[in-house]
Formats: C-alpha cells, sequence, structure tokens
C-alpha cells in the first residue's frame, strides 16, 4: 500500500497539486507538515488533481479540506475537476462539521459544576483516607514486629532524630510559647480591667496554656519544621532509588525510615509540650507583673487555686497522639514522591498542610471527649 504523497507543480499562474497513495490516519503527521509548508507566492489558480489517490478516509478528508482552505486564504482560486462522488461526499461532510474551529463544549449552570467538584472532592478524600489507613496499619504492623524483636529497633537512628526534632527545636519553640503567653495575658489584661477583675487573667492564662495551646503550638511547629523534613529527607531518597534498593536487599523502608521517626518524635513531643508550658506561663507571668503589678508569688498562689493537675494532664496526654499522626504523615508522603523533584516540594507542602489539619481535627475530637467525660 503506498502511502499518501503530495507533489507541487507550477505552470505561470497555476499552481497544480497532485495527490496519491492512501491518504488516511497513518500518513496524516507528514502530510500535514507538507501542506503547511505550502506557499501559494501569489499563484492567482490553484488545482487539486485527486486521480492519483488510491483510497480517501475521513483523517485525509480533513488534510484534503485543510490544503483547501490554505490555497484559498493565500489568495488563489481553487478547482478540484472531476473528484470521485465518494470523495466528494466525505470532502462536504468535513467542511459542513466545521473543521478548522474551535468548538467550545457547552457552559454547565453553576450548581451542577458545584455538585461535581464536591463528589470530586469527596471521593479524593475517601480515596487518600484508605490508602492512609493502609499505611497506618504497615506501621502498626512494623512496630509490632518491632516490640517482639527490640533488637530491630534501630536505636543509633532514633536518638538521631530525637536531638533533630526534639533537642534542636527547643528554641523556636520556647520563644514562641513565652510570646503567645505574653499577648494572651495583654489581650486578657485589657478586657478584665474594664470589669476590675484583672486577678483573673492568671485563670485566663493557666488554663488556655496548659489545656490547648502549649500543646497545640509545639504540634504546628514540629509539623513544619520536623514533619517537612521527614517528607523531603525519604522523598529525597525515592529519587535516587535508596529506597528501592533498601527492598532488594530485602529491608523492611516502615521498618528502617519510619519507625525511628516516629518513636523519635513521640518521646519528644511531650517534653517539648512541658516546655512550651513553662515557657508560656513564664511568658503571661512577666506580663501579669509589668501591666497589672501581679508579682510572681501573687501569680503562683493564683496559678495553683485555678489550676489542677487534671488541666496539666489534659494538655499533655494529646502530645504523643499528635506525634504519631505528624511522624507517619511525613513519612507517608515522602514514600509517595515519585521519580522527579517537583514532587518532592509538593508533597513537602501537603505533608505539613495535612498534618496541621489532622492535629486541629483530633484536638477538637479531644476536646468533644473530655467535654462528655466531664474533664
Amino acid at each position: 500500500m503506498d502511502m499518501g504523497g503530495l507533489q507541487i507543480e507550477q505552470d505561470g499562474q497555476t499552481l497544480r497539486i497532485l495527490l496519491s497513495g492512501v491518504w488516511g490516519l497513518p500518513s496524516a503527521a507528514g502530510l500535514d507538515r507538507r501542506i503547511a509548508a505550502i506557499h501559494a507566492g501569489g499563484v492567482r489558480h490553484a488545482v487539486i488533481d485527486t486521480s492519483g489517490l488510491e483510497r480517501l478516509d475521513t483523517a485525509g478528508a480533513v488534510l484534503l479540506h485543510r490544503l483547501w482552505r490554505r490555497l484559498a486564504a493565500q489568495g488563489a482560486k481553487v478547482e478540484w475537476p472531476a473528484p470521485r462522488p465518494e470523495y466528494r461526499t466525505l470532502f462536504d461532510y468535513v467542511a459542513d462539521s466545521g473543521e478548522g474551529k474551535v468548538i467550545r463544549p457547552p457552559k454547565e449552570s453553576g450548581a451542577l459544576a458545584l455538585v461535581a467538584w464536591v463528589g470530586w472532592l469527596t471521593l479524593f478524600f475517601l480515596r487518600e483516607a484508605r490508602r492512609f489507613i493502609a499505611f497506618i496499619g504497615r506501621v502498626a504492623e512494623s512496630a509490632a514486629k518491632v516490640a517482639l524483636q527490640p533488637r530491630r529497633l534501630r536505636l543509633t537512628s532514633m536518638v538521631h532524630h530525637m536531638e533533630e526534632a526534639g533537642l534542636r527545636a527547643i528554641p523556636i519553640v520556647g520563644l514562641l510559647s513565652f510570646l503567645i503567653g505574653v499577648v494572651m495575658a495583654y489581650q486578657g489584661a485589657d478586657q478584665l480591667r474594664r470589669f476590675g477583675a484583672e486577678i483573673f487573667v492568671v485563670d485566663l492564662i493557666g488554663i488556655s496554656v496548659l489545656r490547648e495551646l502549649g500543646v497545640l503550638l509545639t504540634a504546628i511547629l514540629i509539623a513544619g519544621r520536623s514533619g517537612s523534613a521527614f517528607t523531603a529527607q525519604i522523598g529525597t531518597m525515592k529519587v535516587n532509588e535508596e529506597i528501592a534498593a533498601m527492598r532488594i536487599l530485602g529491608l523492611d523502608p516502615v521498618e528502617i525510615l519510619v519507625l525511628p521517626r516516629m518513636f523519635a518524635l513521640i518521646l519528644t513531643m511531650p517534653l517539648l509540650t512541658f516546655y512550651a508550658d513553662i515557657m508560656g506561663l513564664f511568658g503571661g507571668a512577666i506580663m501579669a507583673w509589668s501591666s497589672l503589678n501581679i508579682d510572681l508569688n501573687l501569680f503562683a498562689q493564683r496559678l495553683q487555686d485555678a489550676v489542677s493537675l487534671k488541666t496539666f494532664f489534659v494538655g499533655l496526654v494529646k502530645a504523643p497522639v499528635f506525634a504519631a499522626l505528624i511522624g507517619m504523615v511525613g513519612c507517608y508522603e515522602g514514600l509517595r514522591v515519585k521519580q522527579d523533584a517537583a514532587s518532592v516540594g509538593r508533597l513537602t507542602t501537603r505533608s505539613v498542610v495535612q498534618s496541621i489539619f489532622l492535629v486541629i481535627v483530633v484536638d477538637a475530637l479531644f476536646s468533644i471527649m473530655f467535654s462528655i467525660m466531664g474533664i
């Protein structure tokens, strides 16, 4: 079968275009390039000769119509002498269908587009939740193996990540907690002064910092600092095919990469939360002393009366749960990185957003549960 051909002959002001072979889909790309290169060059008359065509299908008819329009656009009067009836029928069909025009889909109504978007978003969240729950199952399985055989735990790696995620986070956690305490005391004092109840600013600071703000602020900082680092580290290893090499050697990436990081966060988050609580109370005490003349002894006495040990433990018990969520989300997104550097940045951003979102959702669930339990 002869592939489609196109030959151009010029005789004065007449341009003769000879079509031969099969004009169809297999030869469409080459013919389209040749048609795009045709220049009539001021020729007034163009003749398309299809006597040498063996076969013409729809793709060929589209190209023929494109050739016709190109010659006409360049100022030539186009003729097609004695075409075969089936060729002419196919050509007219393509011409009537508006080949070459931009056909825009009908605009959807706003309500229909909103419903479609909500449906897509729901399916996306369900799919992501199923994958993440499956990953939690893998982590739990690996953790059970380590519990049965403690020698499998990568102690050196865990201590290293405790230093990176815990010890090196002390300055930023302490500074921001101190400032949050200052802001809480200042704003609370400004409102309570109107009612002559300045002393209750101690209650405000103690309950809000110990019960909610200390652990929540620490979790958000760790999600942005350590969770993103976990995703970037594991993602870079994925791009460099180090994780594939682990699997070839029979090593479990979850046991080697995920568990040390997650255990490191679980152990260090309560300590960081305790430190954040102390710094938040200290910042509030300094602000109360400077703006309300509440000395440190009076602040400590009022804090002891207003806040029980139960309030402190309500905030502290959330820390390991938040740590496990942040560690698993960071490692999960890192293991999902594709073989390109762009996905490392994209999934690092996603891990931070998801970690903070889950921390706030779980914190709300804790609040509901403690409220039901009367704590």
